[in-house]
């Protein structure tokens, strides 16, 4: 059932290939620069060490937005952004395979009554305006700048024909690379949790974990839609948006290649961090967004004239559909699955409001008075917790999902044995951490948020950095916190 599920993850790497393939290499082939099968071939092999090698970043971003628990869930979900996708390619419409996640996603916590991060969900869609406005400017001043160039450096056209070609599978191995890093998450950052696969140690510093060998099969899939279904969506994307000529084709794949990369790079965010330098989300965006911005920045680069609004506004309107498309499917489809098909979509998970987690709510300026009917009353299910504290009060969404985050039951036992034996990665735990927890041996909470408190208070090495340039120290103690989170669980 577990590969019958994840085959879902497949089914959306093929739809993201056969859409986004354009993106990396669409006006290479429209320009007839390079021939489908090369770009086909150079986009594949490049994707996939995308996902394998850099894939984790933006991984961790959708489940923050919504917490899909169990594995019929994602699948259907998953499915449901696919079949969204699949109907836009259909028609020749380039579409956000990022948006139609996150509207499957949004569907999932509506049939669940799971309240939805706002702040997450507000950090993903900024990112949905950033994207084709960083690719705009990027091909905007790379046109400048290289046409500038050209005319003092007066090179032979037969030369530059040669140079534009080769730029363009450099570049198109660049972008390839850069959507596999960003965008295998869609495909299957919601099987993450569940994933069939183990470690695999090749030598004794080498090892390929389950998530990579997970983020392989996805990339593989991807590569599949590439071959089999992208040609038709590169003509939308590289002949009809805007006439492109193969120098201004190229300079399209730069400039979307570096917005990926920009959204992908994990080590690119500890650098500005550590530098104290603005940092950008690790967040999926997309591909289209940001390519269809770099064609629309070469055309304003060359006076505006010439662009087909016509299209443009087909585009726009697909990336406005994409996510209420997945949205209604994956609510209508995530109904059948669990009354048609008896699967489980969701983990039903234990609330209740202690006498601690009200305090805690009431430290948060949320008046204890409007939900003191339902303290120390045992509540299972996101749906019954929010029809009950909407029966008290008219909450807002950011208000619920804090309230549910204090509330859940996820009992915690700290295990010194346990977490000595767990492999921390790149996040491994200083001695001082760990002496923390060896005094707190044997200590068990009912909240996760209480093991936290309580290491924090026991050690400043368990505290985050206050200040401009600890975010990557921060981000990196969030890390260590849902890793040990996961070891302490009782089962």
């Amino acid at each position: 059932m577990v590969w019958l599920f994840i085959s879902g993850g497949l089914v959306l790497g093929w739809s993201l290939g056969a859409n986004d393939g354009a993106n990396v290499f669409g006006t290479a082939v429209v320009s007839r620069m390079v021939r489908f099968r090369t770009a086909a071939a150079v986009a594949s092999v490049f994707v996939i060490l995308g996902a394998v090698v850099s894939g984790a970043g933006p991984a961790r971003t959708l489940n923050d937005l919504g917490a899909v628990n169990a594995l019929a869930g994602s699948f259907t979900v998953i499915v449901a952004a696919a079949a969204a996708i699949f109907w836009m390619t259909k028609i020749g419409l380039p579409i956000s395979t990022s948006q139609a996640v996150v509207g499957g996603i949004i569907g999932w916590n509506l049939f669940t009554g799971s309240p939805t991060d706002i702040s997450s969900f507000t950090k993903i869609v900024s990112t949905w305006v950033l994207c084709p406005i960083l690719a705009a400017a990027f091909a905007f001043s790379l046109f400048k700048a290289v046409t500038a160039i050209l005319r003092r450096a007066k090179i032979h056209i037969l030369h530059l024909d040669a140079y534009t070609r080769v730029g363009f599978v450099i570049a198109g191995a660049f972008a390839s690379y850069s959507l596999g890093a960003n965008n295998i998450a869609n495909v299957m950052g919601l099987f993450v949790s569940s994933s069939p696969f183990r470690d695999i140690a090749l030598t004794s510093f080498f090892k390929i974990s389950g998530i990579q060998q997970l983020f392989l099969i996805g990339g593989a899939a991807i590569a599949v839609g590439i071959f089999s279904y992208s040609y038709r969506v590169m003509h939308t994307v590289g002949g009809q948006l805007y006439k492109i000529t193969p120098l201004s084709g190229l300079l399209v794949v730069i400039s979307q290649a570096l917005v990926l990369f920009l959204f992908a790079s994990e080590r690119l965010e500890a650098w500005l961090a550590s530098n104290g330098l603005p940092t950008f989300p690790l967040v999926p965006v997309s591909s289209t967004q940001a390519v269809i911005g770099a064609v629309i920045g070469v055309g304003l680069a060359r006076g505006g004239k010439g662009i087909n609004f016509k299209v443009l506004g087909k585009i726009a309107a697909g990336w406005v559909l994409a996510p209420l498309a997945a949205c209604i499917v994956s609510l209508v489809a995530l109904f059948f699955v669990q009354n048609v098909f008896e699967q489980k979509v969701v983990n039903q998970v234990p609330y209740e409001l202690t006498p601690a987690a009200i305090r805690a709510l009431e430290a948060r300026e949320l008046p204890a008075v409007r939900f003191q009917s339902l303290k120390g009353k045992r509540i299972v299910g996101a749906a019954n917790l929010r029809n009950a504290l909407r029966s008290q009060y008219p909450w807002r969404e950011e208000e619920l999902f804090t309230i549910f985050s204090f509330a859940e039951i996820d009992s915690m036992k700290i295990d010194t044995l346990s977490i000595l034996k767990a492999d921390f990665g790149d996040q491994r735990l200083s001695p001082g951490q760990f002496r923390t927890l060896a005094d707190l041996h044997g200590r068990e909470f009912i909240h996760r948020w209480q093991l936290d408190r309580m290491l924090m208070e026991e050690s400043e090495e368990w505290r985050p950095l206050q200040g401009k340039g600890h975010e990557a120290h921060n981000k990196g103690l969030r890390l260590q916190y849902s890793l040990l989170h996961e070891i302490c669980r009782r089962r």
